[in-house]
């Protein structure tokens, strides 16, 4: 009887023990600076990510570790007494690599179609990584004048690439997004 006390008291005291855990790892990403405009045809989104560079994933990626950035961004028609039309979702990646031989930070962003950003500033690089501008979502034709519209945006670093399986038992530690933002709008 006693030992089943005590693997109750094990079980309560190794959930707080992971709950304070993922607390201490908690991020503190934030998106900043978003802004809904339109160009004459084209509904456009800017953003930036605050404090997405913690500490380890600077030395990793200064070590030559790839990290990956995805930014969610859905465009809903918010209705009244029934659920928001999802009108647009894109996920957008941003990815930046290190070469040491080089010295030289490569950024790839999936939006721009041009060649991938080189750099050998990592604050240059960091800036390419948190930022997107003028982010096409929707051209204006598809909205509708006088309706409620609603953005919704998120941001978080992905899985970063380490050999032999390493980043399953090292995910946990590299864990950083920002919470969901909302930007309501009336075209």
């Amino acid at each position: 009887m006693l030992s089943l006390s005590y693997r109750k008291i094990s079980i309560i005291f190794l959930c707080i023990l992971l709950v304070m855990q993922n607390a201490a790892f908690a991020s503190e990403a934030r998106l900043t600076d978003i802004i809904v405009t339109n160009t004459r045809d084209d509904l456009l989104v800017f953003l930036n990510v605050e404090g997405a560079f913690n500490d380890k994933i600077k030395k990793a990626v200064l070590t030559g570790v790839p990290a990956t950035f995805f930014f969610y961004i859905t465009l809903y028609q918010a209705r009244n007494m029934w659920f928001d039309k999802k009108i647009a979702d894109i996920k957008i990646t941003h990815r930046i690599k290190y070469s040491s031989l080089k010295k030289e930070f490569i950024v790839i962003r999936s939006w721009k179609k041009d060649k991938p950003s080189v750099t050998q500033s990592f604050e240059e690089a960091q800036k390419l990584m948190a930022a997107i501008d003028s982010l096409k979502i929707i051209s204006l034709g598809s909205l509708q004048k006088g309706w409620h519209y609603q953005i919704r945006a998120k941001a978080e670093l992905g899985k970063l690439t380490l050999p032999f399986y390493l980043h399953y038992i090292l995910f946990s530690l590299w864990d950083v997004e920002t919470d969901w933002y909302t930007i309501d709008f009336i075209y």
